[in-house]
């Protein structure tokens, strides 16, 4: 198959020839309609996550078909749709058994743990745990970002945030992860702030629902205008990007009693995150992670998306073919974001997106 491997951290991949997965007992191997270029596979690409093996293929959001099933599959044959949450949780430790999948420590995680998404097939681990069917009307390119960006932001926003109708909520960070808590947190009834450094951001951020904007590189204290501009301040903020600046402005710009989600990875190399802890004590604020979302708790985030209610295609801005994919991997450290760029590896730069692989829903 064809895929994108780098074999050092930080040198553009190529996209080169490697051997077809296989699936394991359990597993199956997923043919890769779509798949979503994060900023965690950047942060792969860069050497920040310790699990990474060199020479790597990395993506994690993904959409597809079933190739392949393992023995002992029960759930899932050949032809199903699906995607999956990034995490592949094992669903027998007392983690799993509690419901708690996202945080399973046998968890592995296609592009990290092994060989991801950037590539005609992939391998998935325990499907009958893991794996989450597409519907029909749903485009492979919206399903992919299901698998991470669009999952994690509703459980930060909704699970772990305790988003209620009314509430001010503040998002520091507008990429994929950060205006999928934009559109989720509004469509919850809840009056958003949204906080980048990048002008088509914010403007994709008022569009999906922010009833502010603040643009970081405009004022001295992001925090502060936060708080202006809520009254006193969010009772939900959510750190999307990940670094020691946007998670202490998240936290400052709380009211009394308000909610921190830190979303974003904050890898080592950025140095400690200096949250201001006597305002944590004396205000009793909650700080709280949040990682992925379990497969089994996908059904209403579903239905809401079946409904019409939550439009995650309206993320896509562009899709790109497989050969395209390392620059754009490259490009994340610097090229300012607007929405979701999604891969097709079925597709080149000469032929156009097959029916049901663009951004929209293929009603």
């Amino acid at each position: 198959m064809r895929a994108v491997v780098f074999e050092r951290y930080e040198e553009l991949p190529e996209v080169t020839e490697v051997a077809d997965p296989v699936p394991s007992a359990g597993g199956v191997v997923v043919r890769v309609e779509a798949t979503g270029l994060c900023r965690s596979d950047w942060h792969g690409w860069m050497g920040h996550d310790p699990d990474i093996v060199l020479p790597h293929v990395p993506g994690h959001e993904l959409a597809g078909v079933v190739e392949a099933v393992g023995a002992g599959v029960t759930g899932w044959r050949p032809g199903d749709r699906v995607t999956a949450p990034f995490v592949s949780a094992c669903g027998t430790c007392p983690d799993c058994a509690a419901g708690d999948h996202q945080v399973c420590p046998h968890q592995t995680q296609p592009g990290f743990t092994h060989w991801g998404s950037f590539a005609e097939y992939v391998a998935l681990d325990r499907a009958d745990v893991n794996l989450v069917a597409v519907p029909e009307e749903l485009s492979y390119a919206t399903a992919a970002g299901l698998g991470c960006r669009f999952a994690t932001a509703f459980r930060a926003v909704v699970a772990r945030g305790r988003v209620a109708a009314g509430e001010w909520v503040a998002v520091h960070g507008c990429g994929g992860v950060g205006l999928s808590a934009v559109m989720i947190a509004a469509a919850a009834g809840a009056r958003v702030v949204a906080v980048d450094t990048a002008p088509g951001a914010l403007e994709l951020a008022r569009r999906l629902g922010a009833a502010h904007t603040v643009d970081a590189r405009a004022v001295t204290d992001t925090a502060a205008a936060v708080r202006e501009l809520t009254g006193g301040g969010a009772q939900l903020s959510l750190d999307a990007l990940g670094s020691p600046a946007t998670a202490a402005a998240s936290v400052g710009g709380l009211r009394r009693r308000g909610r921190h989600v830190q979303v974003g990875l904050l890898p080592a190399a950025a140095g400690p995150a200096p949250l201001p802890m006597e305002r944590v004590i004396g205000w009793e604020l909650e700080v709280l992670g949040s990682h992925g979302m379990a497969a089994h708790a996908y059904p209403p985030m579903m239905e809401m998306v079946r409904g019409g209610l939550l439009r995650p295609d309206l993320l896509v801005t562009s899709t790109i073919p497989l050969d395209a994919a390392p620059a754009a991997l490259a490009a994340m450290g610097t090229a300012p974001g607007r929405g979701v760029t999604v891969i097709l590896p079925g597709s080149t730069p000469e032929s156009p997106p097959r029916p049901g692989d663009g951004g929209g829903p293929s009603r």
